[in-house]
């Protein structure tokens, strides 16, 4: 067992404490100087990702990884953008969300009020390390961080960074916690920390949230795959579904959000496909298509079963051609993952059917998939995008972050004889 990170256990508690009752004010200046701080570290933070991509390049990471782990001095600006809108954003603790009255004179109300110590694990993504400790003290919530291993040099300069900043704010040393450490054991004994943890956040790929689900004894808020799916119906404006197509794919085909099967209705694929895939294949996508799909595109792969579960986070796309609006939702069923989906009509009872019969965290007409994102939906960052059903949905943003508290005002009742 790790008595450091007990120690951080104990730390972030107490800090949680302290936090519960930070004045907006003060967590706002202390948002603006962590990211004034990153801004004035970017050369260390540089320096430290370079390390890590170096590193990631030996261990033959692939080319959707690295460009997930990698930071330049535009990601660092929008981390530190970032940071600086959640500091705009209002401060949802104390807020009362409701109030009512009792025949008995009680007058009863829910306010809201911060989880208390958040955990998140993650990978690749450095940027993550900002935006989850920025969320975290603007709800006033405490956070000990767990990097992956490919990132440990870059989220170790930025946590550095953005904790002494919150400091010298008055923000205790335990609010903003990171966990130094490749040892997977540490991870493991973090998901089990239940009497310092109020929730567990993992943020990664398909193994760390089985091992997420087989160890922890924390309550967890599970951030989901994004197998996601773009559908052209048969109304769609074909001028508009190629651009959107386009854009899910290709902007950043790295992140959940991206787009990784396209369905197209048979009665528009002959004139849609050949159009699409020259613009995709120009810009460096695989296209992988079922049976109809290669009738129109002979030069393309033939898909296969497992192409239709794949969350590729690469420019790879797989096409199927479907007969109806029911048989696209039925695929989207059997292989989402219930993160993002968008269909493309100007059909009006089709969208409302979509947006109707999809299970998913995120449901789009007309606009790309890649617009599920904090940052996006105007909450200056996320934590994660959740496609659980419980607590959170979709962007996670500072409402999740917190919960809610009864509070009773009385004026002397006691209840039945006394």
């Amino acid at each position: 067992m790790n008595n450091r990170l007990l120690e951080q256990g104990k730390k972030a508690r107490e800090a949680a404490r302290f936090l519960s009752t930070v004045s907006a004010s003060q967590k706002n200046d202390a948002l603006v100087a962590m990211a004034r701080a990153l801004r004035e570290g970017r050369e260390e933070i540089l320096a430290a990702n370079a390390i890590d991509m170096e590193n990631g390049k030996k261990q033959g990471l692939t080319a959707a990884l690295l460009d997930r782990l990698l930071l330049s001095e535009a990601r660092i600006e929008d981390m530190a953008a970032g940071v600086e809108s959640v500091a705009a954003l209002p401060d949802p603790v104390g807020e009362i969300t409701r109030m009512w009255r009792r025949p008995n004179g009680l007058e009863i109300g829910r306010m809201r009020v911060p989880l208390g110590v958040v955990g998140i694990i993650y990978e690749s993504r450095p940027n993550v390390t900002a935006d989850a400790a920025s969320l975290c003290l603007k709800t006033g919530n405490a956070i000990i961080l767990r990097g992956g291993e490919e990132a440990i040099n870059s989220n170790r300069a930025i946590a550095r960074l953005i904790s002494t900043a919150a400091q010298s704010c008055g923000i205790p040393e335990g609010a903003i916690q990171f966990v130094d450490s490749e040892d997977r054991a540490d991870a493991i004994q973090l998901m089990k920390m239940h009497e310092y943890l109020d929730v567990l956040i993992p943020r990664g790929g398909k193994g760390l949230k089985a091992v997420v689900q087989e160890n922890a004894s924390v309550p967890v808020i599970m951030t989901g795959m994004g197998n996601c799916h773009t559908y052209v119906d048969e109304f769609a404006d074909l001028e508009m579904a190629v651009r959107i197509t386009v854009n899910a794919k290709t902007q950043r085909p790295s992140v959940c959000n991206a787009t990784e099967t396209l369905l197209v209705h048979e009665k528009v694929a002959a004139d849609f496909l050949p159009v699409v895939a020259e613009e995709l294949i120009q810009r460096g996508v695989e296209l992988r298509g079922c049976k109809k799909a290669r009738q129109i595109l002979p030069h393309i792969k033939p898909a296969t079963e497992e192409d239709w579960e794949t969350e590729y986070l690469d420019l790879i796309l797989a096409i199927r051609v479907v007969g109806s609006l029911e048989e696209a939702m039925q695929h989207i069923h059997r292989y989402g993952t219930m993160h993002t989906e968008s269909i493309i009509t100007s059909n009006y009872d089709n969208a409302r059917r979509f947006l109707a019969g999809v299970d998913a965290a995120a449901v789009f007409v007309n606009a790309s998939t890649r617009f599920t994102d904090g940052f996006e939906f105007g909450f200056g960052a996320e934590m994660g995008i959740s496609t659980q059903k419980l607590h959170a949905r979709g962007p996670m943003g500072l409402e999740e972050l917190t919960t809610t508290k009864f509070i009773i005002f009385g004026s002397g009742q006691i209840r039945g004889q006394a």
